[in-house]
């Protein structure tokens, strides 16, 4: 039994029941303000306490969970949908030009931190959620680009491959039907580390302005907004940063879990 994994879907899956119901129930509408009630702490009507606006916490770390989980979610799926390509394909022409443009464009990517892309992109098209997704997205391009063409590189030597070459299969036909497969645990494992990076990415565009705008609730400007007030309200600020990190944390023992789970290697080592 895996105590990591099952650590962590315990805790994703709290975060994701949140994110779900949601949707359909809160305590109070989180965008509902009651002055009178402001800055109240945890109590039997308002288990996370109120904000500065009198709106009830529980309710915007629910709403706020679904903002983050739809960002980190898209915007891996973005890096996983042109990465996985494109580094199946650098390692099916490694040498060649299409490997060296491919493997070049990442490293240009990579010198370009999401929050830089993201004020890049802000600049131009103004900032919001869809803006944050485009960023992290970018940024995932490369990383899943980089780890499939690891993988597959060493793969390509393999005796099965070279089987399949002598009986006439096409480089993209070899890559889809046998590279891919076989890198799968490694891209499963990846995009669960990617996607508790891309939480924690949102929450930092959201805190600096760049992420989903008001009145969306979002982990990041929740701290953003409580930074001027942990004095005299610290619960504005320890609530929505646990999110943070009981989400994230539950996300990397999940991915670490999997690891292991997948990996026979690393579970006879660990035995």
């Amino acid at each position: 039994m895996n105590r990591n994994l099952i650590l962590g879907l315990i805790l994703s899956s709290l975060v994701i029941l949140a994110a779900l119901v949601s949707f359909v129930w809160t305590p109070y509408a989180h965008t509902a303000m009651n002055i009178p009630q402001k800055l109240q702490t945890p109590n039997a009507l308002h288990w996370f306490g109120t904000d500065h606006f009198g709106r009830d916490i529980f309710s915007m770390i629910m709403v706020g969970a679904r903002t983050s989980i739809a960002v980190a979610l898209v915007a891996v799926s973005i890096g996983i949908a042109l990465g996985v390509p494109l580094g199946l394909l650098a390692a099916a022409r490694k040498g060649s030009w299409t490997d060296e443009i491919v493997m070049r464009s990442n490293d240009l990517v990579f010198a370009f931190p999401s929050l830089v892309i993201a004020i890049l992109i802000t600049a131009v098209f103004g900032a919001g959620a869809v803006n944050a997704i485009i960023a992290i997205g970018i940024f995932n391009i490369p990383v899943f680009a980089r780890i499939t063409r690891g993988a597959a590189l060493s793969l390509w030597e393999r005796e099965f491959i070279l089987a399949a070459r002598v009986a006439g299969k096409s480089a993209t036909h070899i890559s889809v039907e046998h590279i891919l497969p076989n890198v799968m645990n490694l891209l499963i494992v990846q995009g669960t580390i990617q996607f508790s990076l891309g939480i924690l990415a949102e929450a930092g565009l959201s805190y600096v302005g760049l992420g989903a705008q008001p009145p969306t609730p979002s982990w990041g400007r929740m701290l953003a907004d409580a930074q001027t007030m942990v004095s005299f309200a610290p619960h504005l600020a320890l609530i929505p940063g646990m999110a943070i990190i009981l989400t994230v944390l539950g996300l990397n023992l999940m991915g670490d879990g999997l690891r292991d789970l997948l990996d026979p290697r690393l579970r006879v080592r660990r035995s």
